[in-house]
Parts: structure tokens; C-alpha cells; sequence
């Protein structure tokens, strides 16, 4: 009789473990989530401005048509990688940062332009974008980070295993212009 009580109490203990280890890896996933749909947030945010930063640009820069195709490219497909994944919207959004720092390069020959209050007001308003994206890709990294050890952390991968959990990605830069250091000069 004492040592089926024992082996109940063990089953009991057990089930408890698999539920906490379990609703654990549901919460973290919930967290990933939730950290991609804040990044998607502010990527649509920049997605959206940046039309508005091609068109004011547009009268100030008629020779410089290239690049404002180029932005525009490579917004349409920052937009269309943002169901993909982090990976692919990381591609994307690293091309879409590429050509934004070469159209910023452009208009350092247009004075005119780097003058006029709406496009001041939608370059702050990127930059102040920018930023967020980077907190937000930061967030989202430090979520897949703690879900990711979880899923592969013992006794916990068993039960991850069990479950279907996956892996998450990471939301990583991919082009490599972005990871070098600014140079600056006097």
C-alpha cells in the first residue's frame, strides 16, 4: 500500500514537472511572438514613410532616379519578407537599410532639400523609426534566445520535442555594409 502511494506521488510530481515545463515553453513562445509583432509594428511604420521620403525627394533629385527606384525596390520587398520570417524580412530590411543609407548619401548634394521642413520632418521621423526597429530587434533577439535554450535545455527539450516546439530565428543583419563602423572624418 506505501509503495503505491510512493509511485503515485512520484506520477503526480512528474505530471506537475511536464505541465510547468510545458506551459514554460508555451509562455516563451507567446513572448517571441509577441517581440516579432512588435517589430512588425515598426517596420510597417518605416515602410510607410518611406514613400513619403521618395516623394518629397523627388523634385529636389530628378538625376538621381536610380536610387529612388532602388528605395522603392527595396521597400516593396522589405514589405512582401515580413510574413516570411526573421530571416528573410532580416534580408530584406538589411537591402532596404542599404539603399536608404545611399539615398541619404545623395542628398548631402542637395542642399535645397536637406533644407526643406518636410523632409527634415520625415528624416527625423525615420531615424526616430530607426531606433525603435533596433530596440524592438533587440527585444525580439533576447525572446528567441531564452525560448531557444529552453527547447534545447534538458528535461525540457523532451518535452519540447514532444510538443512540436521549434526553434525560433534569430532576427540577424545580413547585409554587410550595415555591420561595419562608421567611418568619421574632420
Amino acid at each position: 500500500m506505501v509503495g503505491i502511494l510512493i509511485l503515485l506521488a512520484v506520477i503526480v510530481i512528474v505530471a506537475f514537472a511536464l505541465i510547468g515545463m510545458y506551459n514554460g515553453l508555451v509562455a516563451l513562445r507567446n513572448q517571441v511572438k509577441n517581440a516579432w509583432a512588435q517589430i512588425d509594428v515598426q517596420l510597417k511604420r518605416r515602410h510607410d514613410l518611406i514613400p513619403n521620403l521618395v516623394e518629397t525627394a523627388k523634385g529636389y533629385v530628378k538625376h538621381e532616379r536610380e536610387t529612388l527606384e532602388n528605395i522603392t525596390k527595396a521597400r516593396n520587398l522589405a514589405v512582401q519578407a515580413g510574413g516570411a520570417g526573421a530571416a528573410a524580412a532580416g534580408k530584406a530590411e538589411g537591402a532596404l537599410g542599404d539603399a536608404l543609407s545611399k539615398f541619404f548619401l545623395v542628398v548631402e548634394n542637395y542642399p535645397d532639400l536637406k533644407a526643406n521642413q518636410n523632409f527634415l520632418a520625415l528624416q527625423e521621423e525615420l531615424s526616430s523609426t530607426e531606433n525603435k526597429v533596433g530596440f524592438a530587434r533587440q527585444f525580439y533577439n533576447d525572446a528567441v534566445m531564452k525560448y531557444n535554450t529552453q527547447t534545447e535545455s534538458f528535461p525540457s527539450n523532451v518535452v519540447a520535442g514532444m510538443f512540436g516546439f521549434k526553434k525560433a530565428e534569430f532576427f540577424e543583419i545580413t547585409v554587410a555594409a550595415e555591420r561595419e563602423v562608421p567611418k568619421v572624418q574632420f
